[in-house]
Formats: structure tokens, sequence, C-alpha cells
């Protein structure tokens, strides 16, 4: 004891590991580091993690899938005992790198093709219903809709509950009306540079624009803004998850809250579970969204509110 008080000598958790077959140590790999979404989420993982006794090991991909695969291998060369994933790029290709470290797993937020992996996420169809009926309750018929990348899961179920809820009312738009579908990467930049394009276009402008998460809409505000139209009076605009910042935007924003401090819970205990041995079927948890209405969406205006001819 004198020497290692004298040495500062400190215990080599991989060395312990070769025996224990344990570092009491998780991964976790999220797209977007910048996101208030993702580091809400993580802040929730990081405490449950140390609560039980974990450290976390945090990695940033940049939505670049070559970057994810080398964090999947430096994180099995670390001899992580588990790993928390939102997954970026092929479904394909992150199965078949999955299969390869043989490590419990839990897929959080955007699920692949991966009977394998454990996943808990928010149903975003659902979520998407929520959103546009509010708005469709409120006179809107001209919608439009700012997604996410292409190919990425969470934001594809988004737009299909988008066109979903306009088919319900029988306001879809045809094959020939693009312009009520716009993409904007998940960023605020984003969602400022397809507000703008929208309110371009030679077709009618929308009286609502239903944005797939609240970085893009918060993005979309400012460019309504620079173009001169009032929020909610001229258009109307509403969200999806909910970020702490969403309470405090001009005006407050009307989104769709999904149960991050449930989903980032939930993934370390069944990850947990895995790594503990007292589970060893995949479990697939899907948690219900909830709309906040705030001062963001307002009824249509009178000669909007009518239901369009056909």
């Amino acid at each position: 004891q004198a020497a290692i008080r004298e040495l500062r000598y400190v215990p080599s958790q991989v060395a312990r590991s070769l025996k224990s077959n344990s570092t009491r140590t998780l991964g976790m790999l999220i797209p977007n580091s910048s996101n208030p979404y993702f580091a809400e989420i993580v802040r929730v993982v990081e405490d449950r993690c140390f609560a039980a006794g974990y450290t976390l090991v945090l990695c940033n991909t940049d939505d670049l899938p070559q970057r994810q695969g080398v964090y999947l291998q430096v994180l099995a060369q670390r001899r992580i005992d588990g790993l928390i994933v939102v997954s970026t790029g092929s479904d394909e290709a992150l199965a078949r790198q999955l299969h390869g470290l043989k490590m419990p797993t839990v897929l959080l937020d955007r699920e692949i093709d991966d009977p394998e992996c454990d996943l808990v996420e928010t149903a975003h169809m659902q979520g998407a219903l929520l959103a546009v009926r509010h708005l469709l309750s409120l006179g809107h018929r001209r919608v439009a809709c700012i997604g996410g990348p292409v190919g990425v899961a969470s934001s594809e179920q988004r737009v299909q509950g988008w066109r979903m809820a306009l088919a319900e009312s029988g306001t879809a738009p045809s094959s020939q009306d693009e312009a009520l579908l716009w993409r904007g990467g998940f960023t605020s930049q984003g969602g400022y540079e397809a507000m703008h394009a929208i309110l371009r276009t030679d077709s009618p402008n929308p009286t609502a624009v239903f944005v797939c998460n609240d970085l893009m809409a918060i993005g979309a505000l400012r460019a309504a803004h620079e173009g001169g139209l009032r929020v909610p009076d001229d258009i109307s605009i509403i969200g999806f998850d909910d970020i702490e910042l969403a309470a405090y935007t001009s005006p407050p924003l009307t989104t769709v809250a999904q149960p991050k401090a449930h989903i980032g819970a939930l993934a370390v205990d069944m990850l947990l579970e895995r790594v503990g041995g007292r589970r060893r079927e995949p479990r697939k948890v899907m948690l219900q969204p909830e709309l906040r209405v705030r001062a963001s969406t307002g009824r249509a205006a009178a000669g909007e509110a009518k239901a369009p001819a056909r």
C-alpha cells in the first residue's frame, strides 16, 4: 500500500478485463453531437451508466458511415461490455459490422434490419400523424413537409406519417406537386434553406409546415421571419423531438415530444440485462410520442380553411 501511494500506481483496467472478462465500460455511437436531441439523450445514458457503476465511451460519427465503422472497431479493441448505437448509413453494412463484433447491442431511435439487436425507439409515424392532424384541425389544407436525410428510417417514417395524415383528409399532394416535400438534413441550416426554397416556389405557399425535427424547425422559423411572414398568423410551423430549446424560440415551438429520458434510461437497462446474462432474447420497445402545443401553430386564415376544389 505504501508503494502504491508513493508511486501513484493506477491499476490497468484492460489487464484486469483479461481475467474478469469485463471492463465495466459501455460504448455509444451517435450521428451528430451538436444536435440537442442526441445531447439530451446522452446525458440520461451517461447518468444511468454512472449509477450502475459503468463508464461510457461516446463517439460522434458525424453521419459518416466510414467513421462509424472505424469507431466500432476502436470500441471492440477497448473490450467494452456492450454498445448503444444510433445508426448512420446503410442498414446492411451496419448489421454486418455488428455481427462481427459479437457483443450485446441496443439500437436507439433508428432501427435497422437486425434480429439480434435490442431496439428502443419512438413511433415516428404516429408522431407525424399527431403533428399533421393538429395542423389539419386548425383548418390548414396546404401543409408542406421538411424531411430529414433520404434513407434514414426515422425521417422516412415521419414523412410517411405526413403523407398518411394528408391522405386521410383528402388533401394529399399530387405526384406533380413536389413543392410540398423538401429535405433539410436534420440541421438548423438545412431547415432554414428548405423554408426559403419553399417560399421561392411558383406554387401557392403552404399555410403550415411540418418539420421533421426541432433543429430544422428553428431554422425554418428564422427563414419565415426573413421572408416577412408572421408565425403563426401567416404560416404555422411544427417540429419533432421537443428539445429543451423548443420552448424558448420566438414564438415557442409546437412540436411532437419524444420521451427522451425514458429512451435513454431504457436503453441502458436493456443493455445491462444482456451484459449481465439476465436475458438472451432480443427485445423491441416502441414508445409513444406526445403533442406539445405552443405558439407557433394557429388557425388557418379564413380563405384557407375550406377544403380545396377537387
